[in-house]
């Protein structure tokens, strides 16, 4: 069976890079590994190729080598145990004039080495008897087709190759367009059947992906599974559930669809307007929607559900629209080693990336192949809005915020467009935060600890609150002896407030309180130096600067080579404030 897991294709040069990419246009999801030191512009670095590779293998990722053959044979070959559980392994040359099929003839590996072959204009090196004189891999069909009793297929395909014939029962191009010996006199028999049916050791079962099951309310596995066995049809059948979009949150959806191995999709109101119109219940419009025919529609005792089977095999990504994914992400400061694993994959993962320009940039090759939605960094309402409206379509959106997404930054946009502009079509919409290394963090880790002890974060921006309710922060704040991260302490506009925050401070603190000033931090231009609070003046900040202020507590340790470290203590000293 073709598999379905995204592969990995590993490289161990920067000349292999240019060759993945171009392999990876035909490859959806298909992750980029390089070799650290060696190579760049790769979605993940590995030190050590054998360990990166059998842990991918263990996993179940296709993997696909960018180097010689004889390197995956001897990293993997320990591993070998179960040719029905392999994933696909293959080695392409570092030029692209080579694709070898190295494991995972069951699960797929020579379709995966035709497409890349294609792609790079070369013939794959596929060595499988059956396919070269068939023209066909009964052994691993195309996606849309399951073979039924995989264990008769050895013999099956020795004794065709031997010169027995096969009758061929039930449509499926792959099959009547090969170059099998198909006679209808055949001593051994191919089926092509969404029925189940009794195996046998001379009849190889094919089951195609043509059934659709929609549901218009809550229902239960086992119901599912009762209609199936009563209308004698096979679960390995099931193409997909379909249902209207407002079941999209429902979780009876996704309990079904993962019982059966199959993706769901949904039906906005307009896509079924018509089929209801004319007198079928919801469930009912579904599955028509989803085979285009009411000829085979089977109804159960269940009004919303439904099961039709469609004359050819259902390719349910291109029907309807999967539920729209929203993930407002923090990419960190900027490093990419400070980027979550997470993260990484959620922008893998998505459609759609929305967000201000440099955030985008700091993306890197994450970002190759998606949409990308750019807009000023003060139009956060709109690209909110717009971020819902995307999602709403069914795409998978990532949201990108530098930082932490809910510290001064998209997550909270999104959540306020939600409470106070609600739209019905995005109640459909799976949101999700992923978390960030935020600015003060990367700052604060930069100097040593100064905020160790308790602390707060205050934006110093009077554009979203007035200047009258900072002033009253700061002055708690400093009154209650936190140490304070200050963000967006200056503009072109803004260059009045850092001094008059300053000036609360000192009425609280002493002139020589540390101040570390940590600017572009993960990004080119990083500075991180520590002056003391009365030397605090707008111009020594930007908006690109986490100015942080420590409290009575703090303390600056000379180190050697005129390093500088600031720390605040875990526990308040004798005659302090606490």
């Amino acid at each position: 069976m073709t598999t379905k897991i995204a592969p990995v294709i590993a490289v161990l040069g920067q000349n292999s890079v240019a060759i993945a990419r171009k392999m990876m246009s035909v490859l959806p999801g298909a992750t980029l590994y390089g070799l650290a030191g060696r190579t760049s512009e790769v979605d993940v670095s590995f030190t050590n190729f054998g360990d990166t590779l059998r842990e991918l293998f263990v996993e179940g990722r296709p993997l696909i080598g960018i180097c010689a053959a004889g390197i995956l044979i001897r990293t993997l070959a320990p591993l070998l145990s179960d040719k029905r559980q392999e994933p696909p392994v293959l080695a392409v040359a570092e030029d692209g004039s080579a694709v070898v099929p190295l494991l995972g003839g069951l699960n797929g590996v020579n379709d995966l080495a035709r497409r890349i072959a294609e792609v790079l204009d070369v013939k794959a090196a596929i060595t499988t008897t059956g396919d070269l004189r068939f023209c066909t891999a009964l052994l691993s069909p195309p996606p849309g087709y399951h073979l039924a009793n995989p264990d008769d297929a050895k013999t099956f395909i020795s004794d065709l190759l031997a010169g027995a014939q096969v009758k061929l029962e039930g449509m499926a191009s792959w099959l009547s367009n090969s170059q099998l010996p198909i006679d209808t006199n055949g001593s051994l028999t191919i089926r092509v059947t969404e029925c189940s049916v009794t195996l046998a050791p001379n009849c190889l079962v094919y089951h195609p992906a043509t059934i659709a099951i929609a549901i218009s309310d809550t229902v239960d596995v086992a119901s599912v599974q009762q209609l199936l066995t009563d209308a004698e049809l096979a679960p390995t059948s099931v193409a997909g559930i379909f249902a209207p979009l407002a079941m999209a949150t429902n979780p009876a959806i996704n309990a079904i669809a993962d019982a059966l191995g199959v993706p769901t999709r949904f039906f906005t109101s307009n896509e079924l307007e018509t089929l209801l119109s004319q007198g079928y219940s919801p469930a009912q419009a579904a599955a028509i929607a989803a085979t285009g025919t009411s000829f085979h529609l089977l109804t159960s005792s269940f009004s919303h559900l439904a099961i039709a089977i469609a004359p050819q095999v259902i390719d349910p990504s291109t029907i309807g629209q999967p539920r729209g994914r929203l993930a407002i992400v923090g990419t960190g400061p900027g490093w990419s080693q400070w980027m979550s694993p997470e993260v990484k994959e959620i922008l893998k993962s998505a459609t759609d990336l929305v967000g201000y320009k440099t955030y985008l940039d700091l993306v890197g090759s994450l970002a190759y192949g998606k949409q990308r939605h750019e807009s000023d960094n003060r139009e956060e309402i709109a690209r909110a809005r717009m971020a819902l409206d995307l999602a709403a379509e069914g795409r998978y959106v990532a949201v990108v915020s530098s930082g932490d997404p809910g510290i001064y930054a998209m997550a909270a946009a999104i959540f306020e467009v939600l409470d106070h502009h609600a739209q019905q079509e995005w109640n459909s919409i799976d949101i999700h935060v992923a978390p960030g290394i935020s600015a003060m963090q990367a700052a604060a880790a930069a100097i040593g600890a100064p905020l160790g002890h308790d602390f707060c974060a205050i934006s110093l921006s009077d554009i979203l609150k007035p200047w009258s309710i900072i002033e009253q922060r700061i002055a708690a704040a400093a009154c209650a002896d936190f140490a304070i991260a200050f963000y967006n302490p200056v503009s072109k506009e803004r260059t009045w407030q850092l001094a008059a925050a300053r000036n609360i401070l000192l009425q609280y603190r002493t002139p020589d309180t540390p101040v570390v000033l940590a600017k572009n931090v993960g990004r080119p231009g990083h500075t991180v130096k520590v002056i003391t609070l009365e030397q605090l003046a707008p111009d020594v900040a930007d908006m690109r600067t986490i100015i942080l202020v420590g409290s009575t507590q703090t303390r600056i340790i000379q180190r050697g080579d005129d390093r500088i470290s600031v720390y605040t203590p875990r526990r308040y000293t004798e005659g302090k404030n606490a």
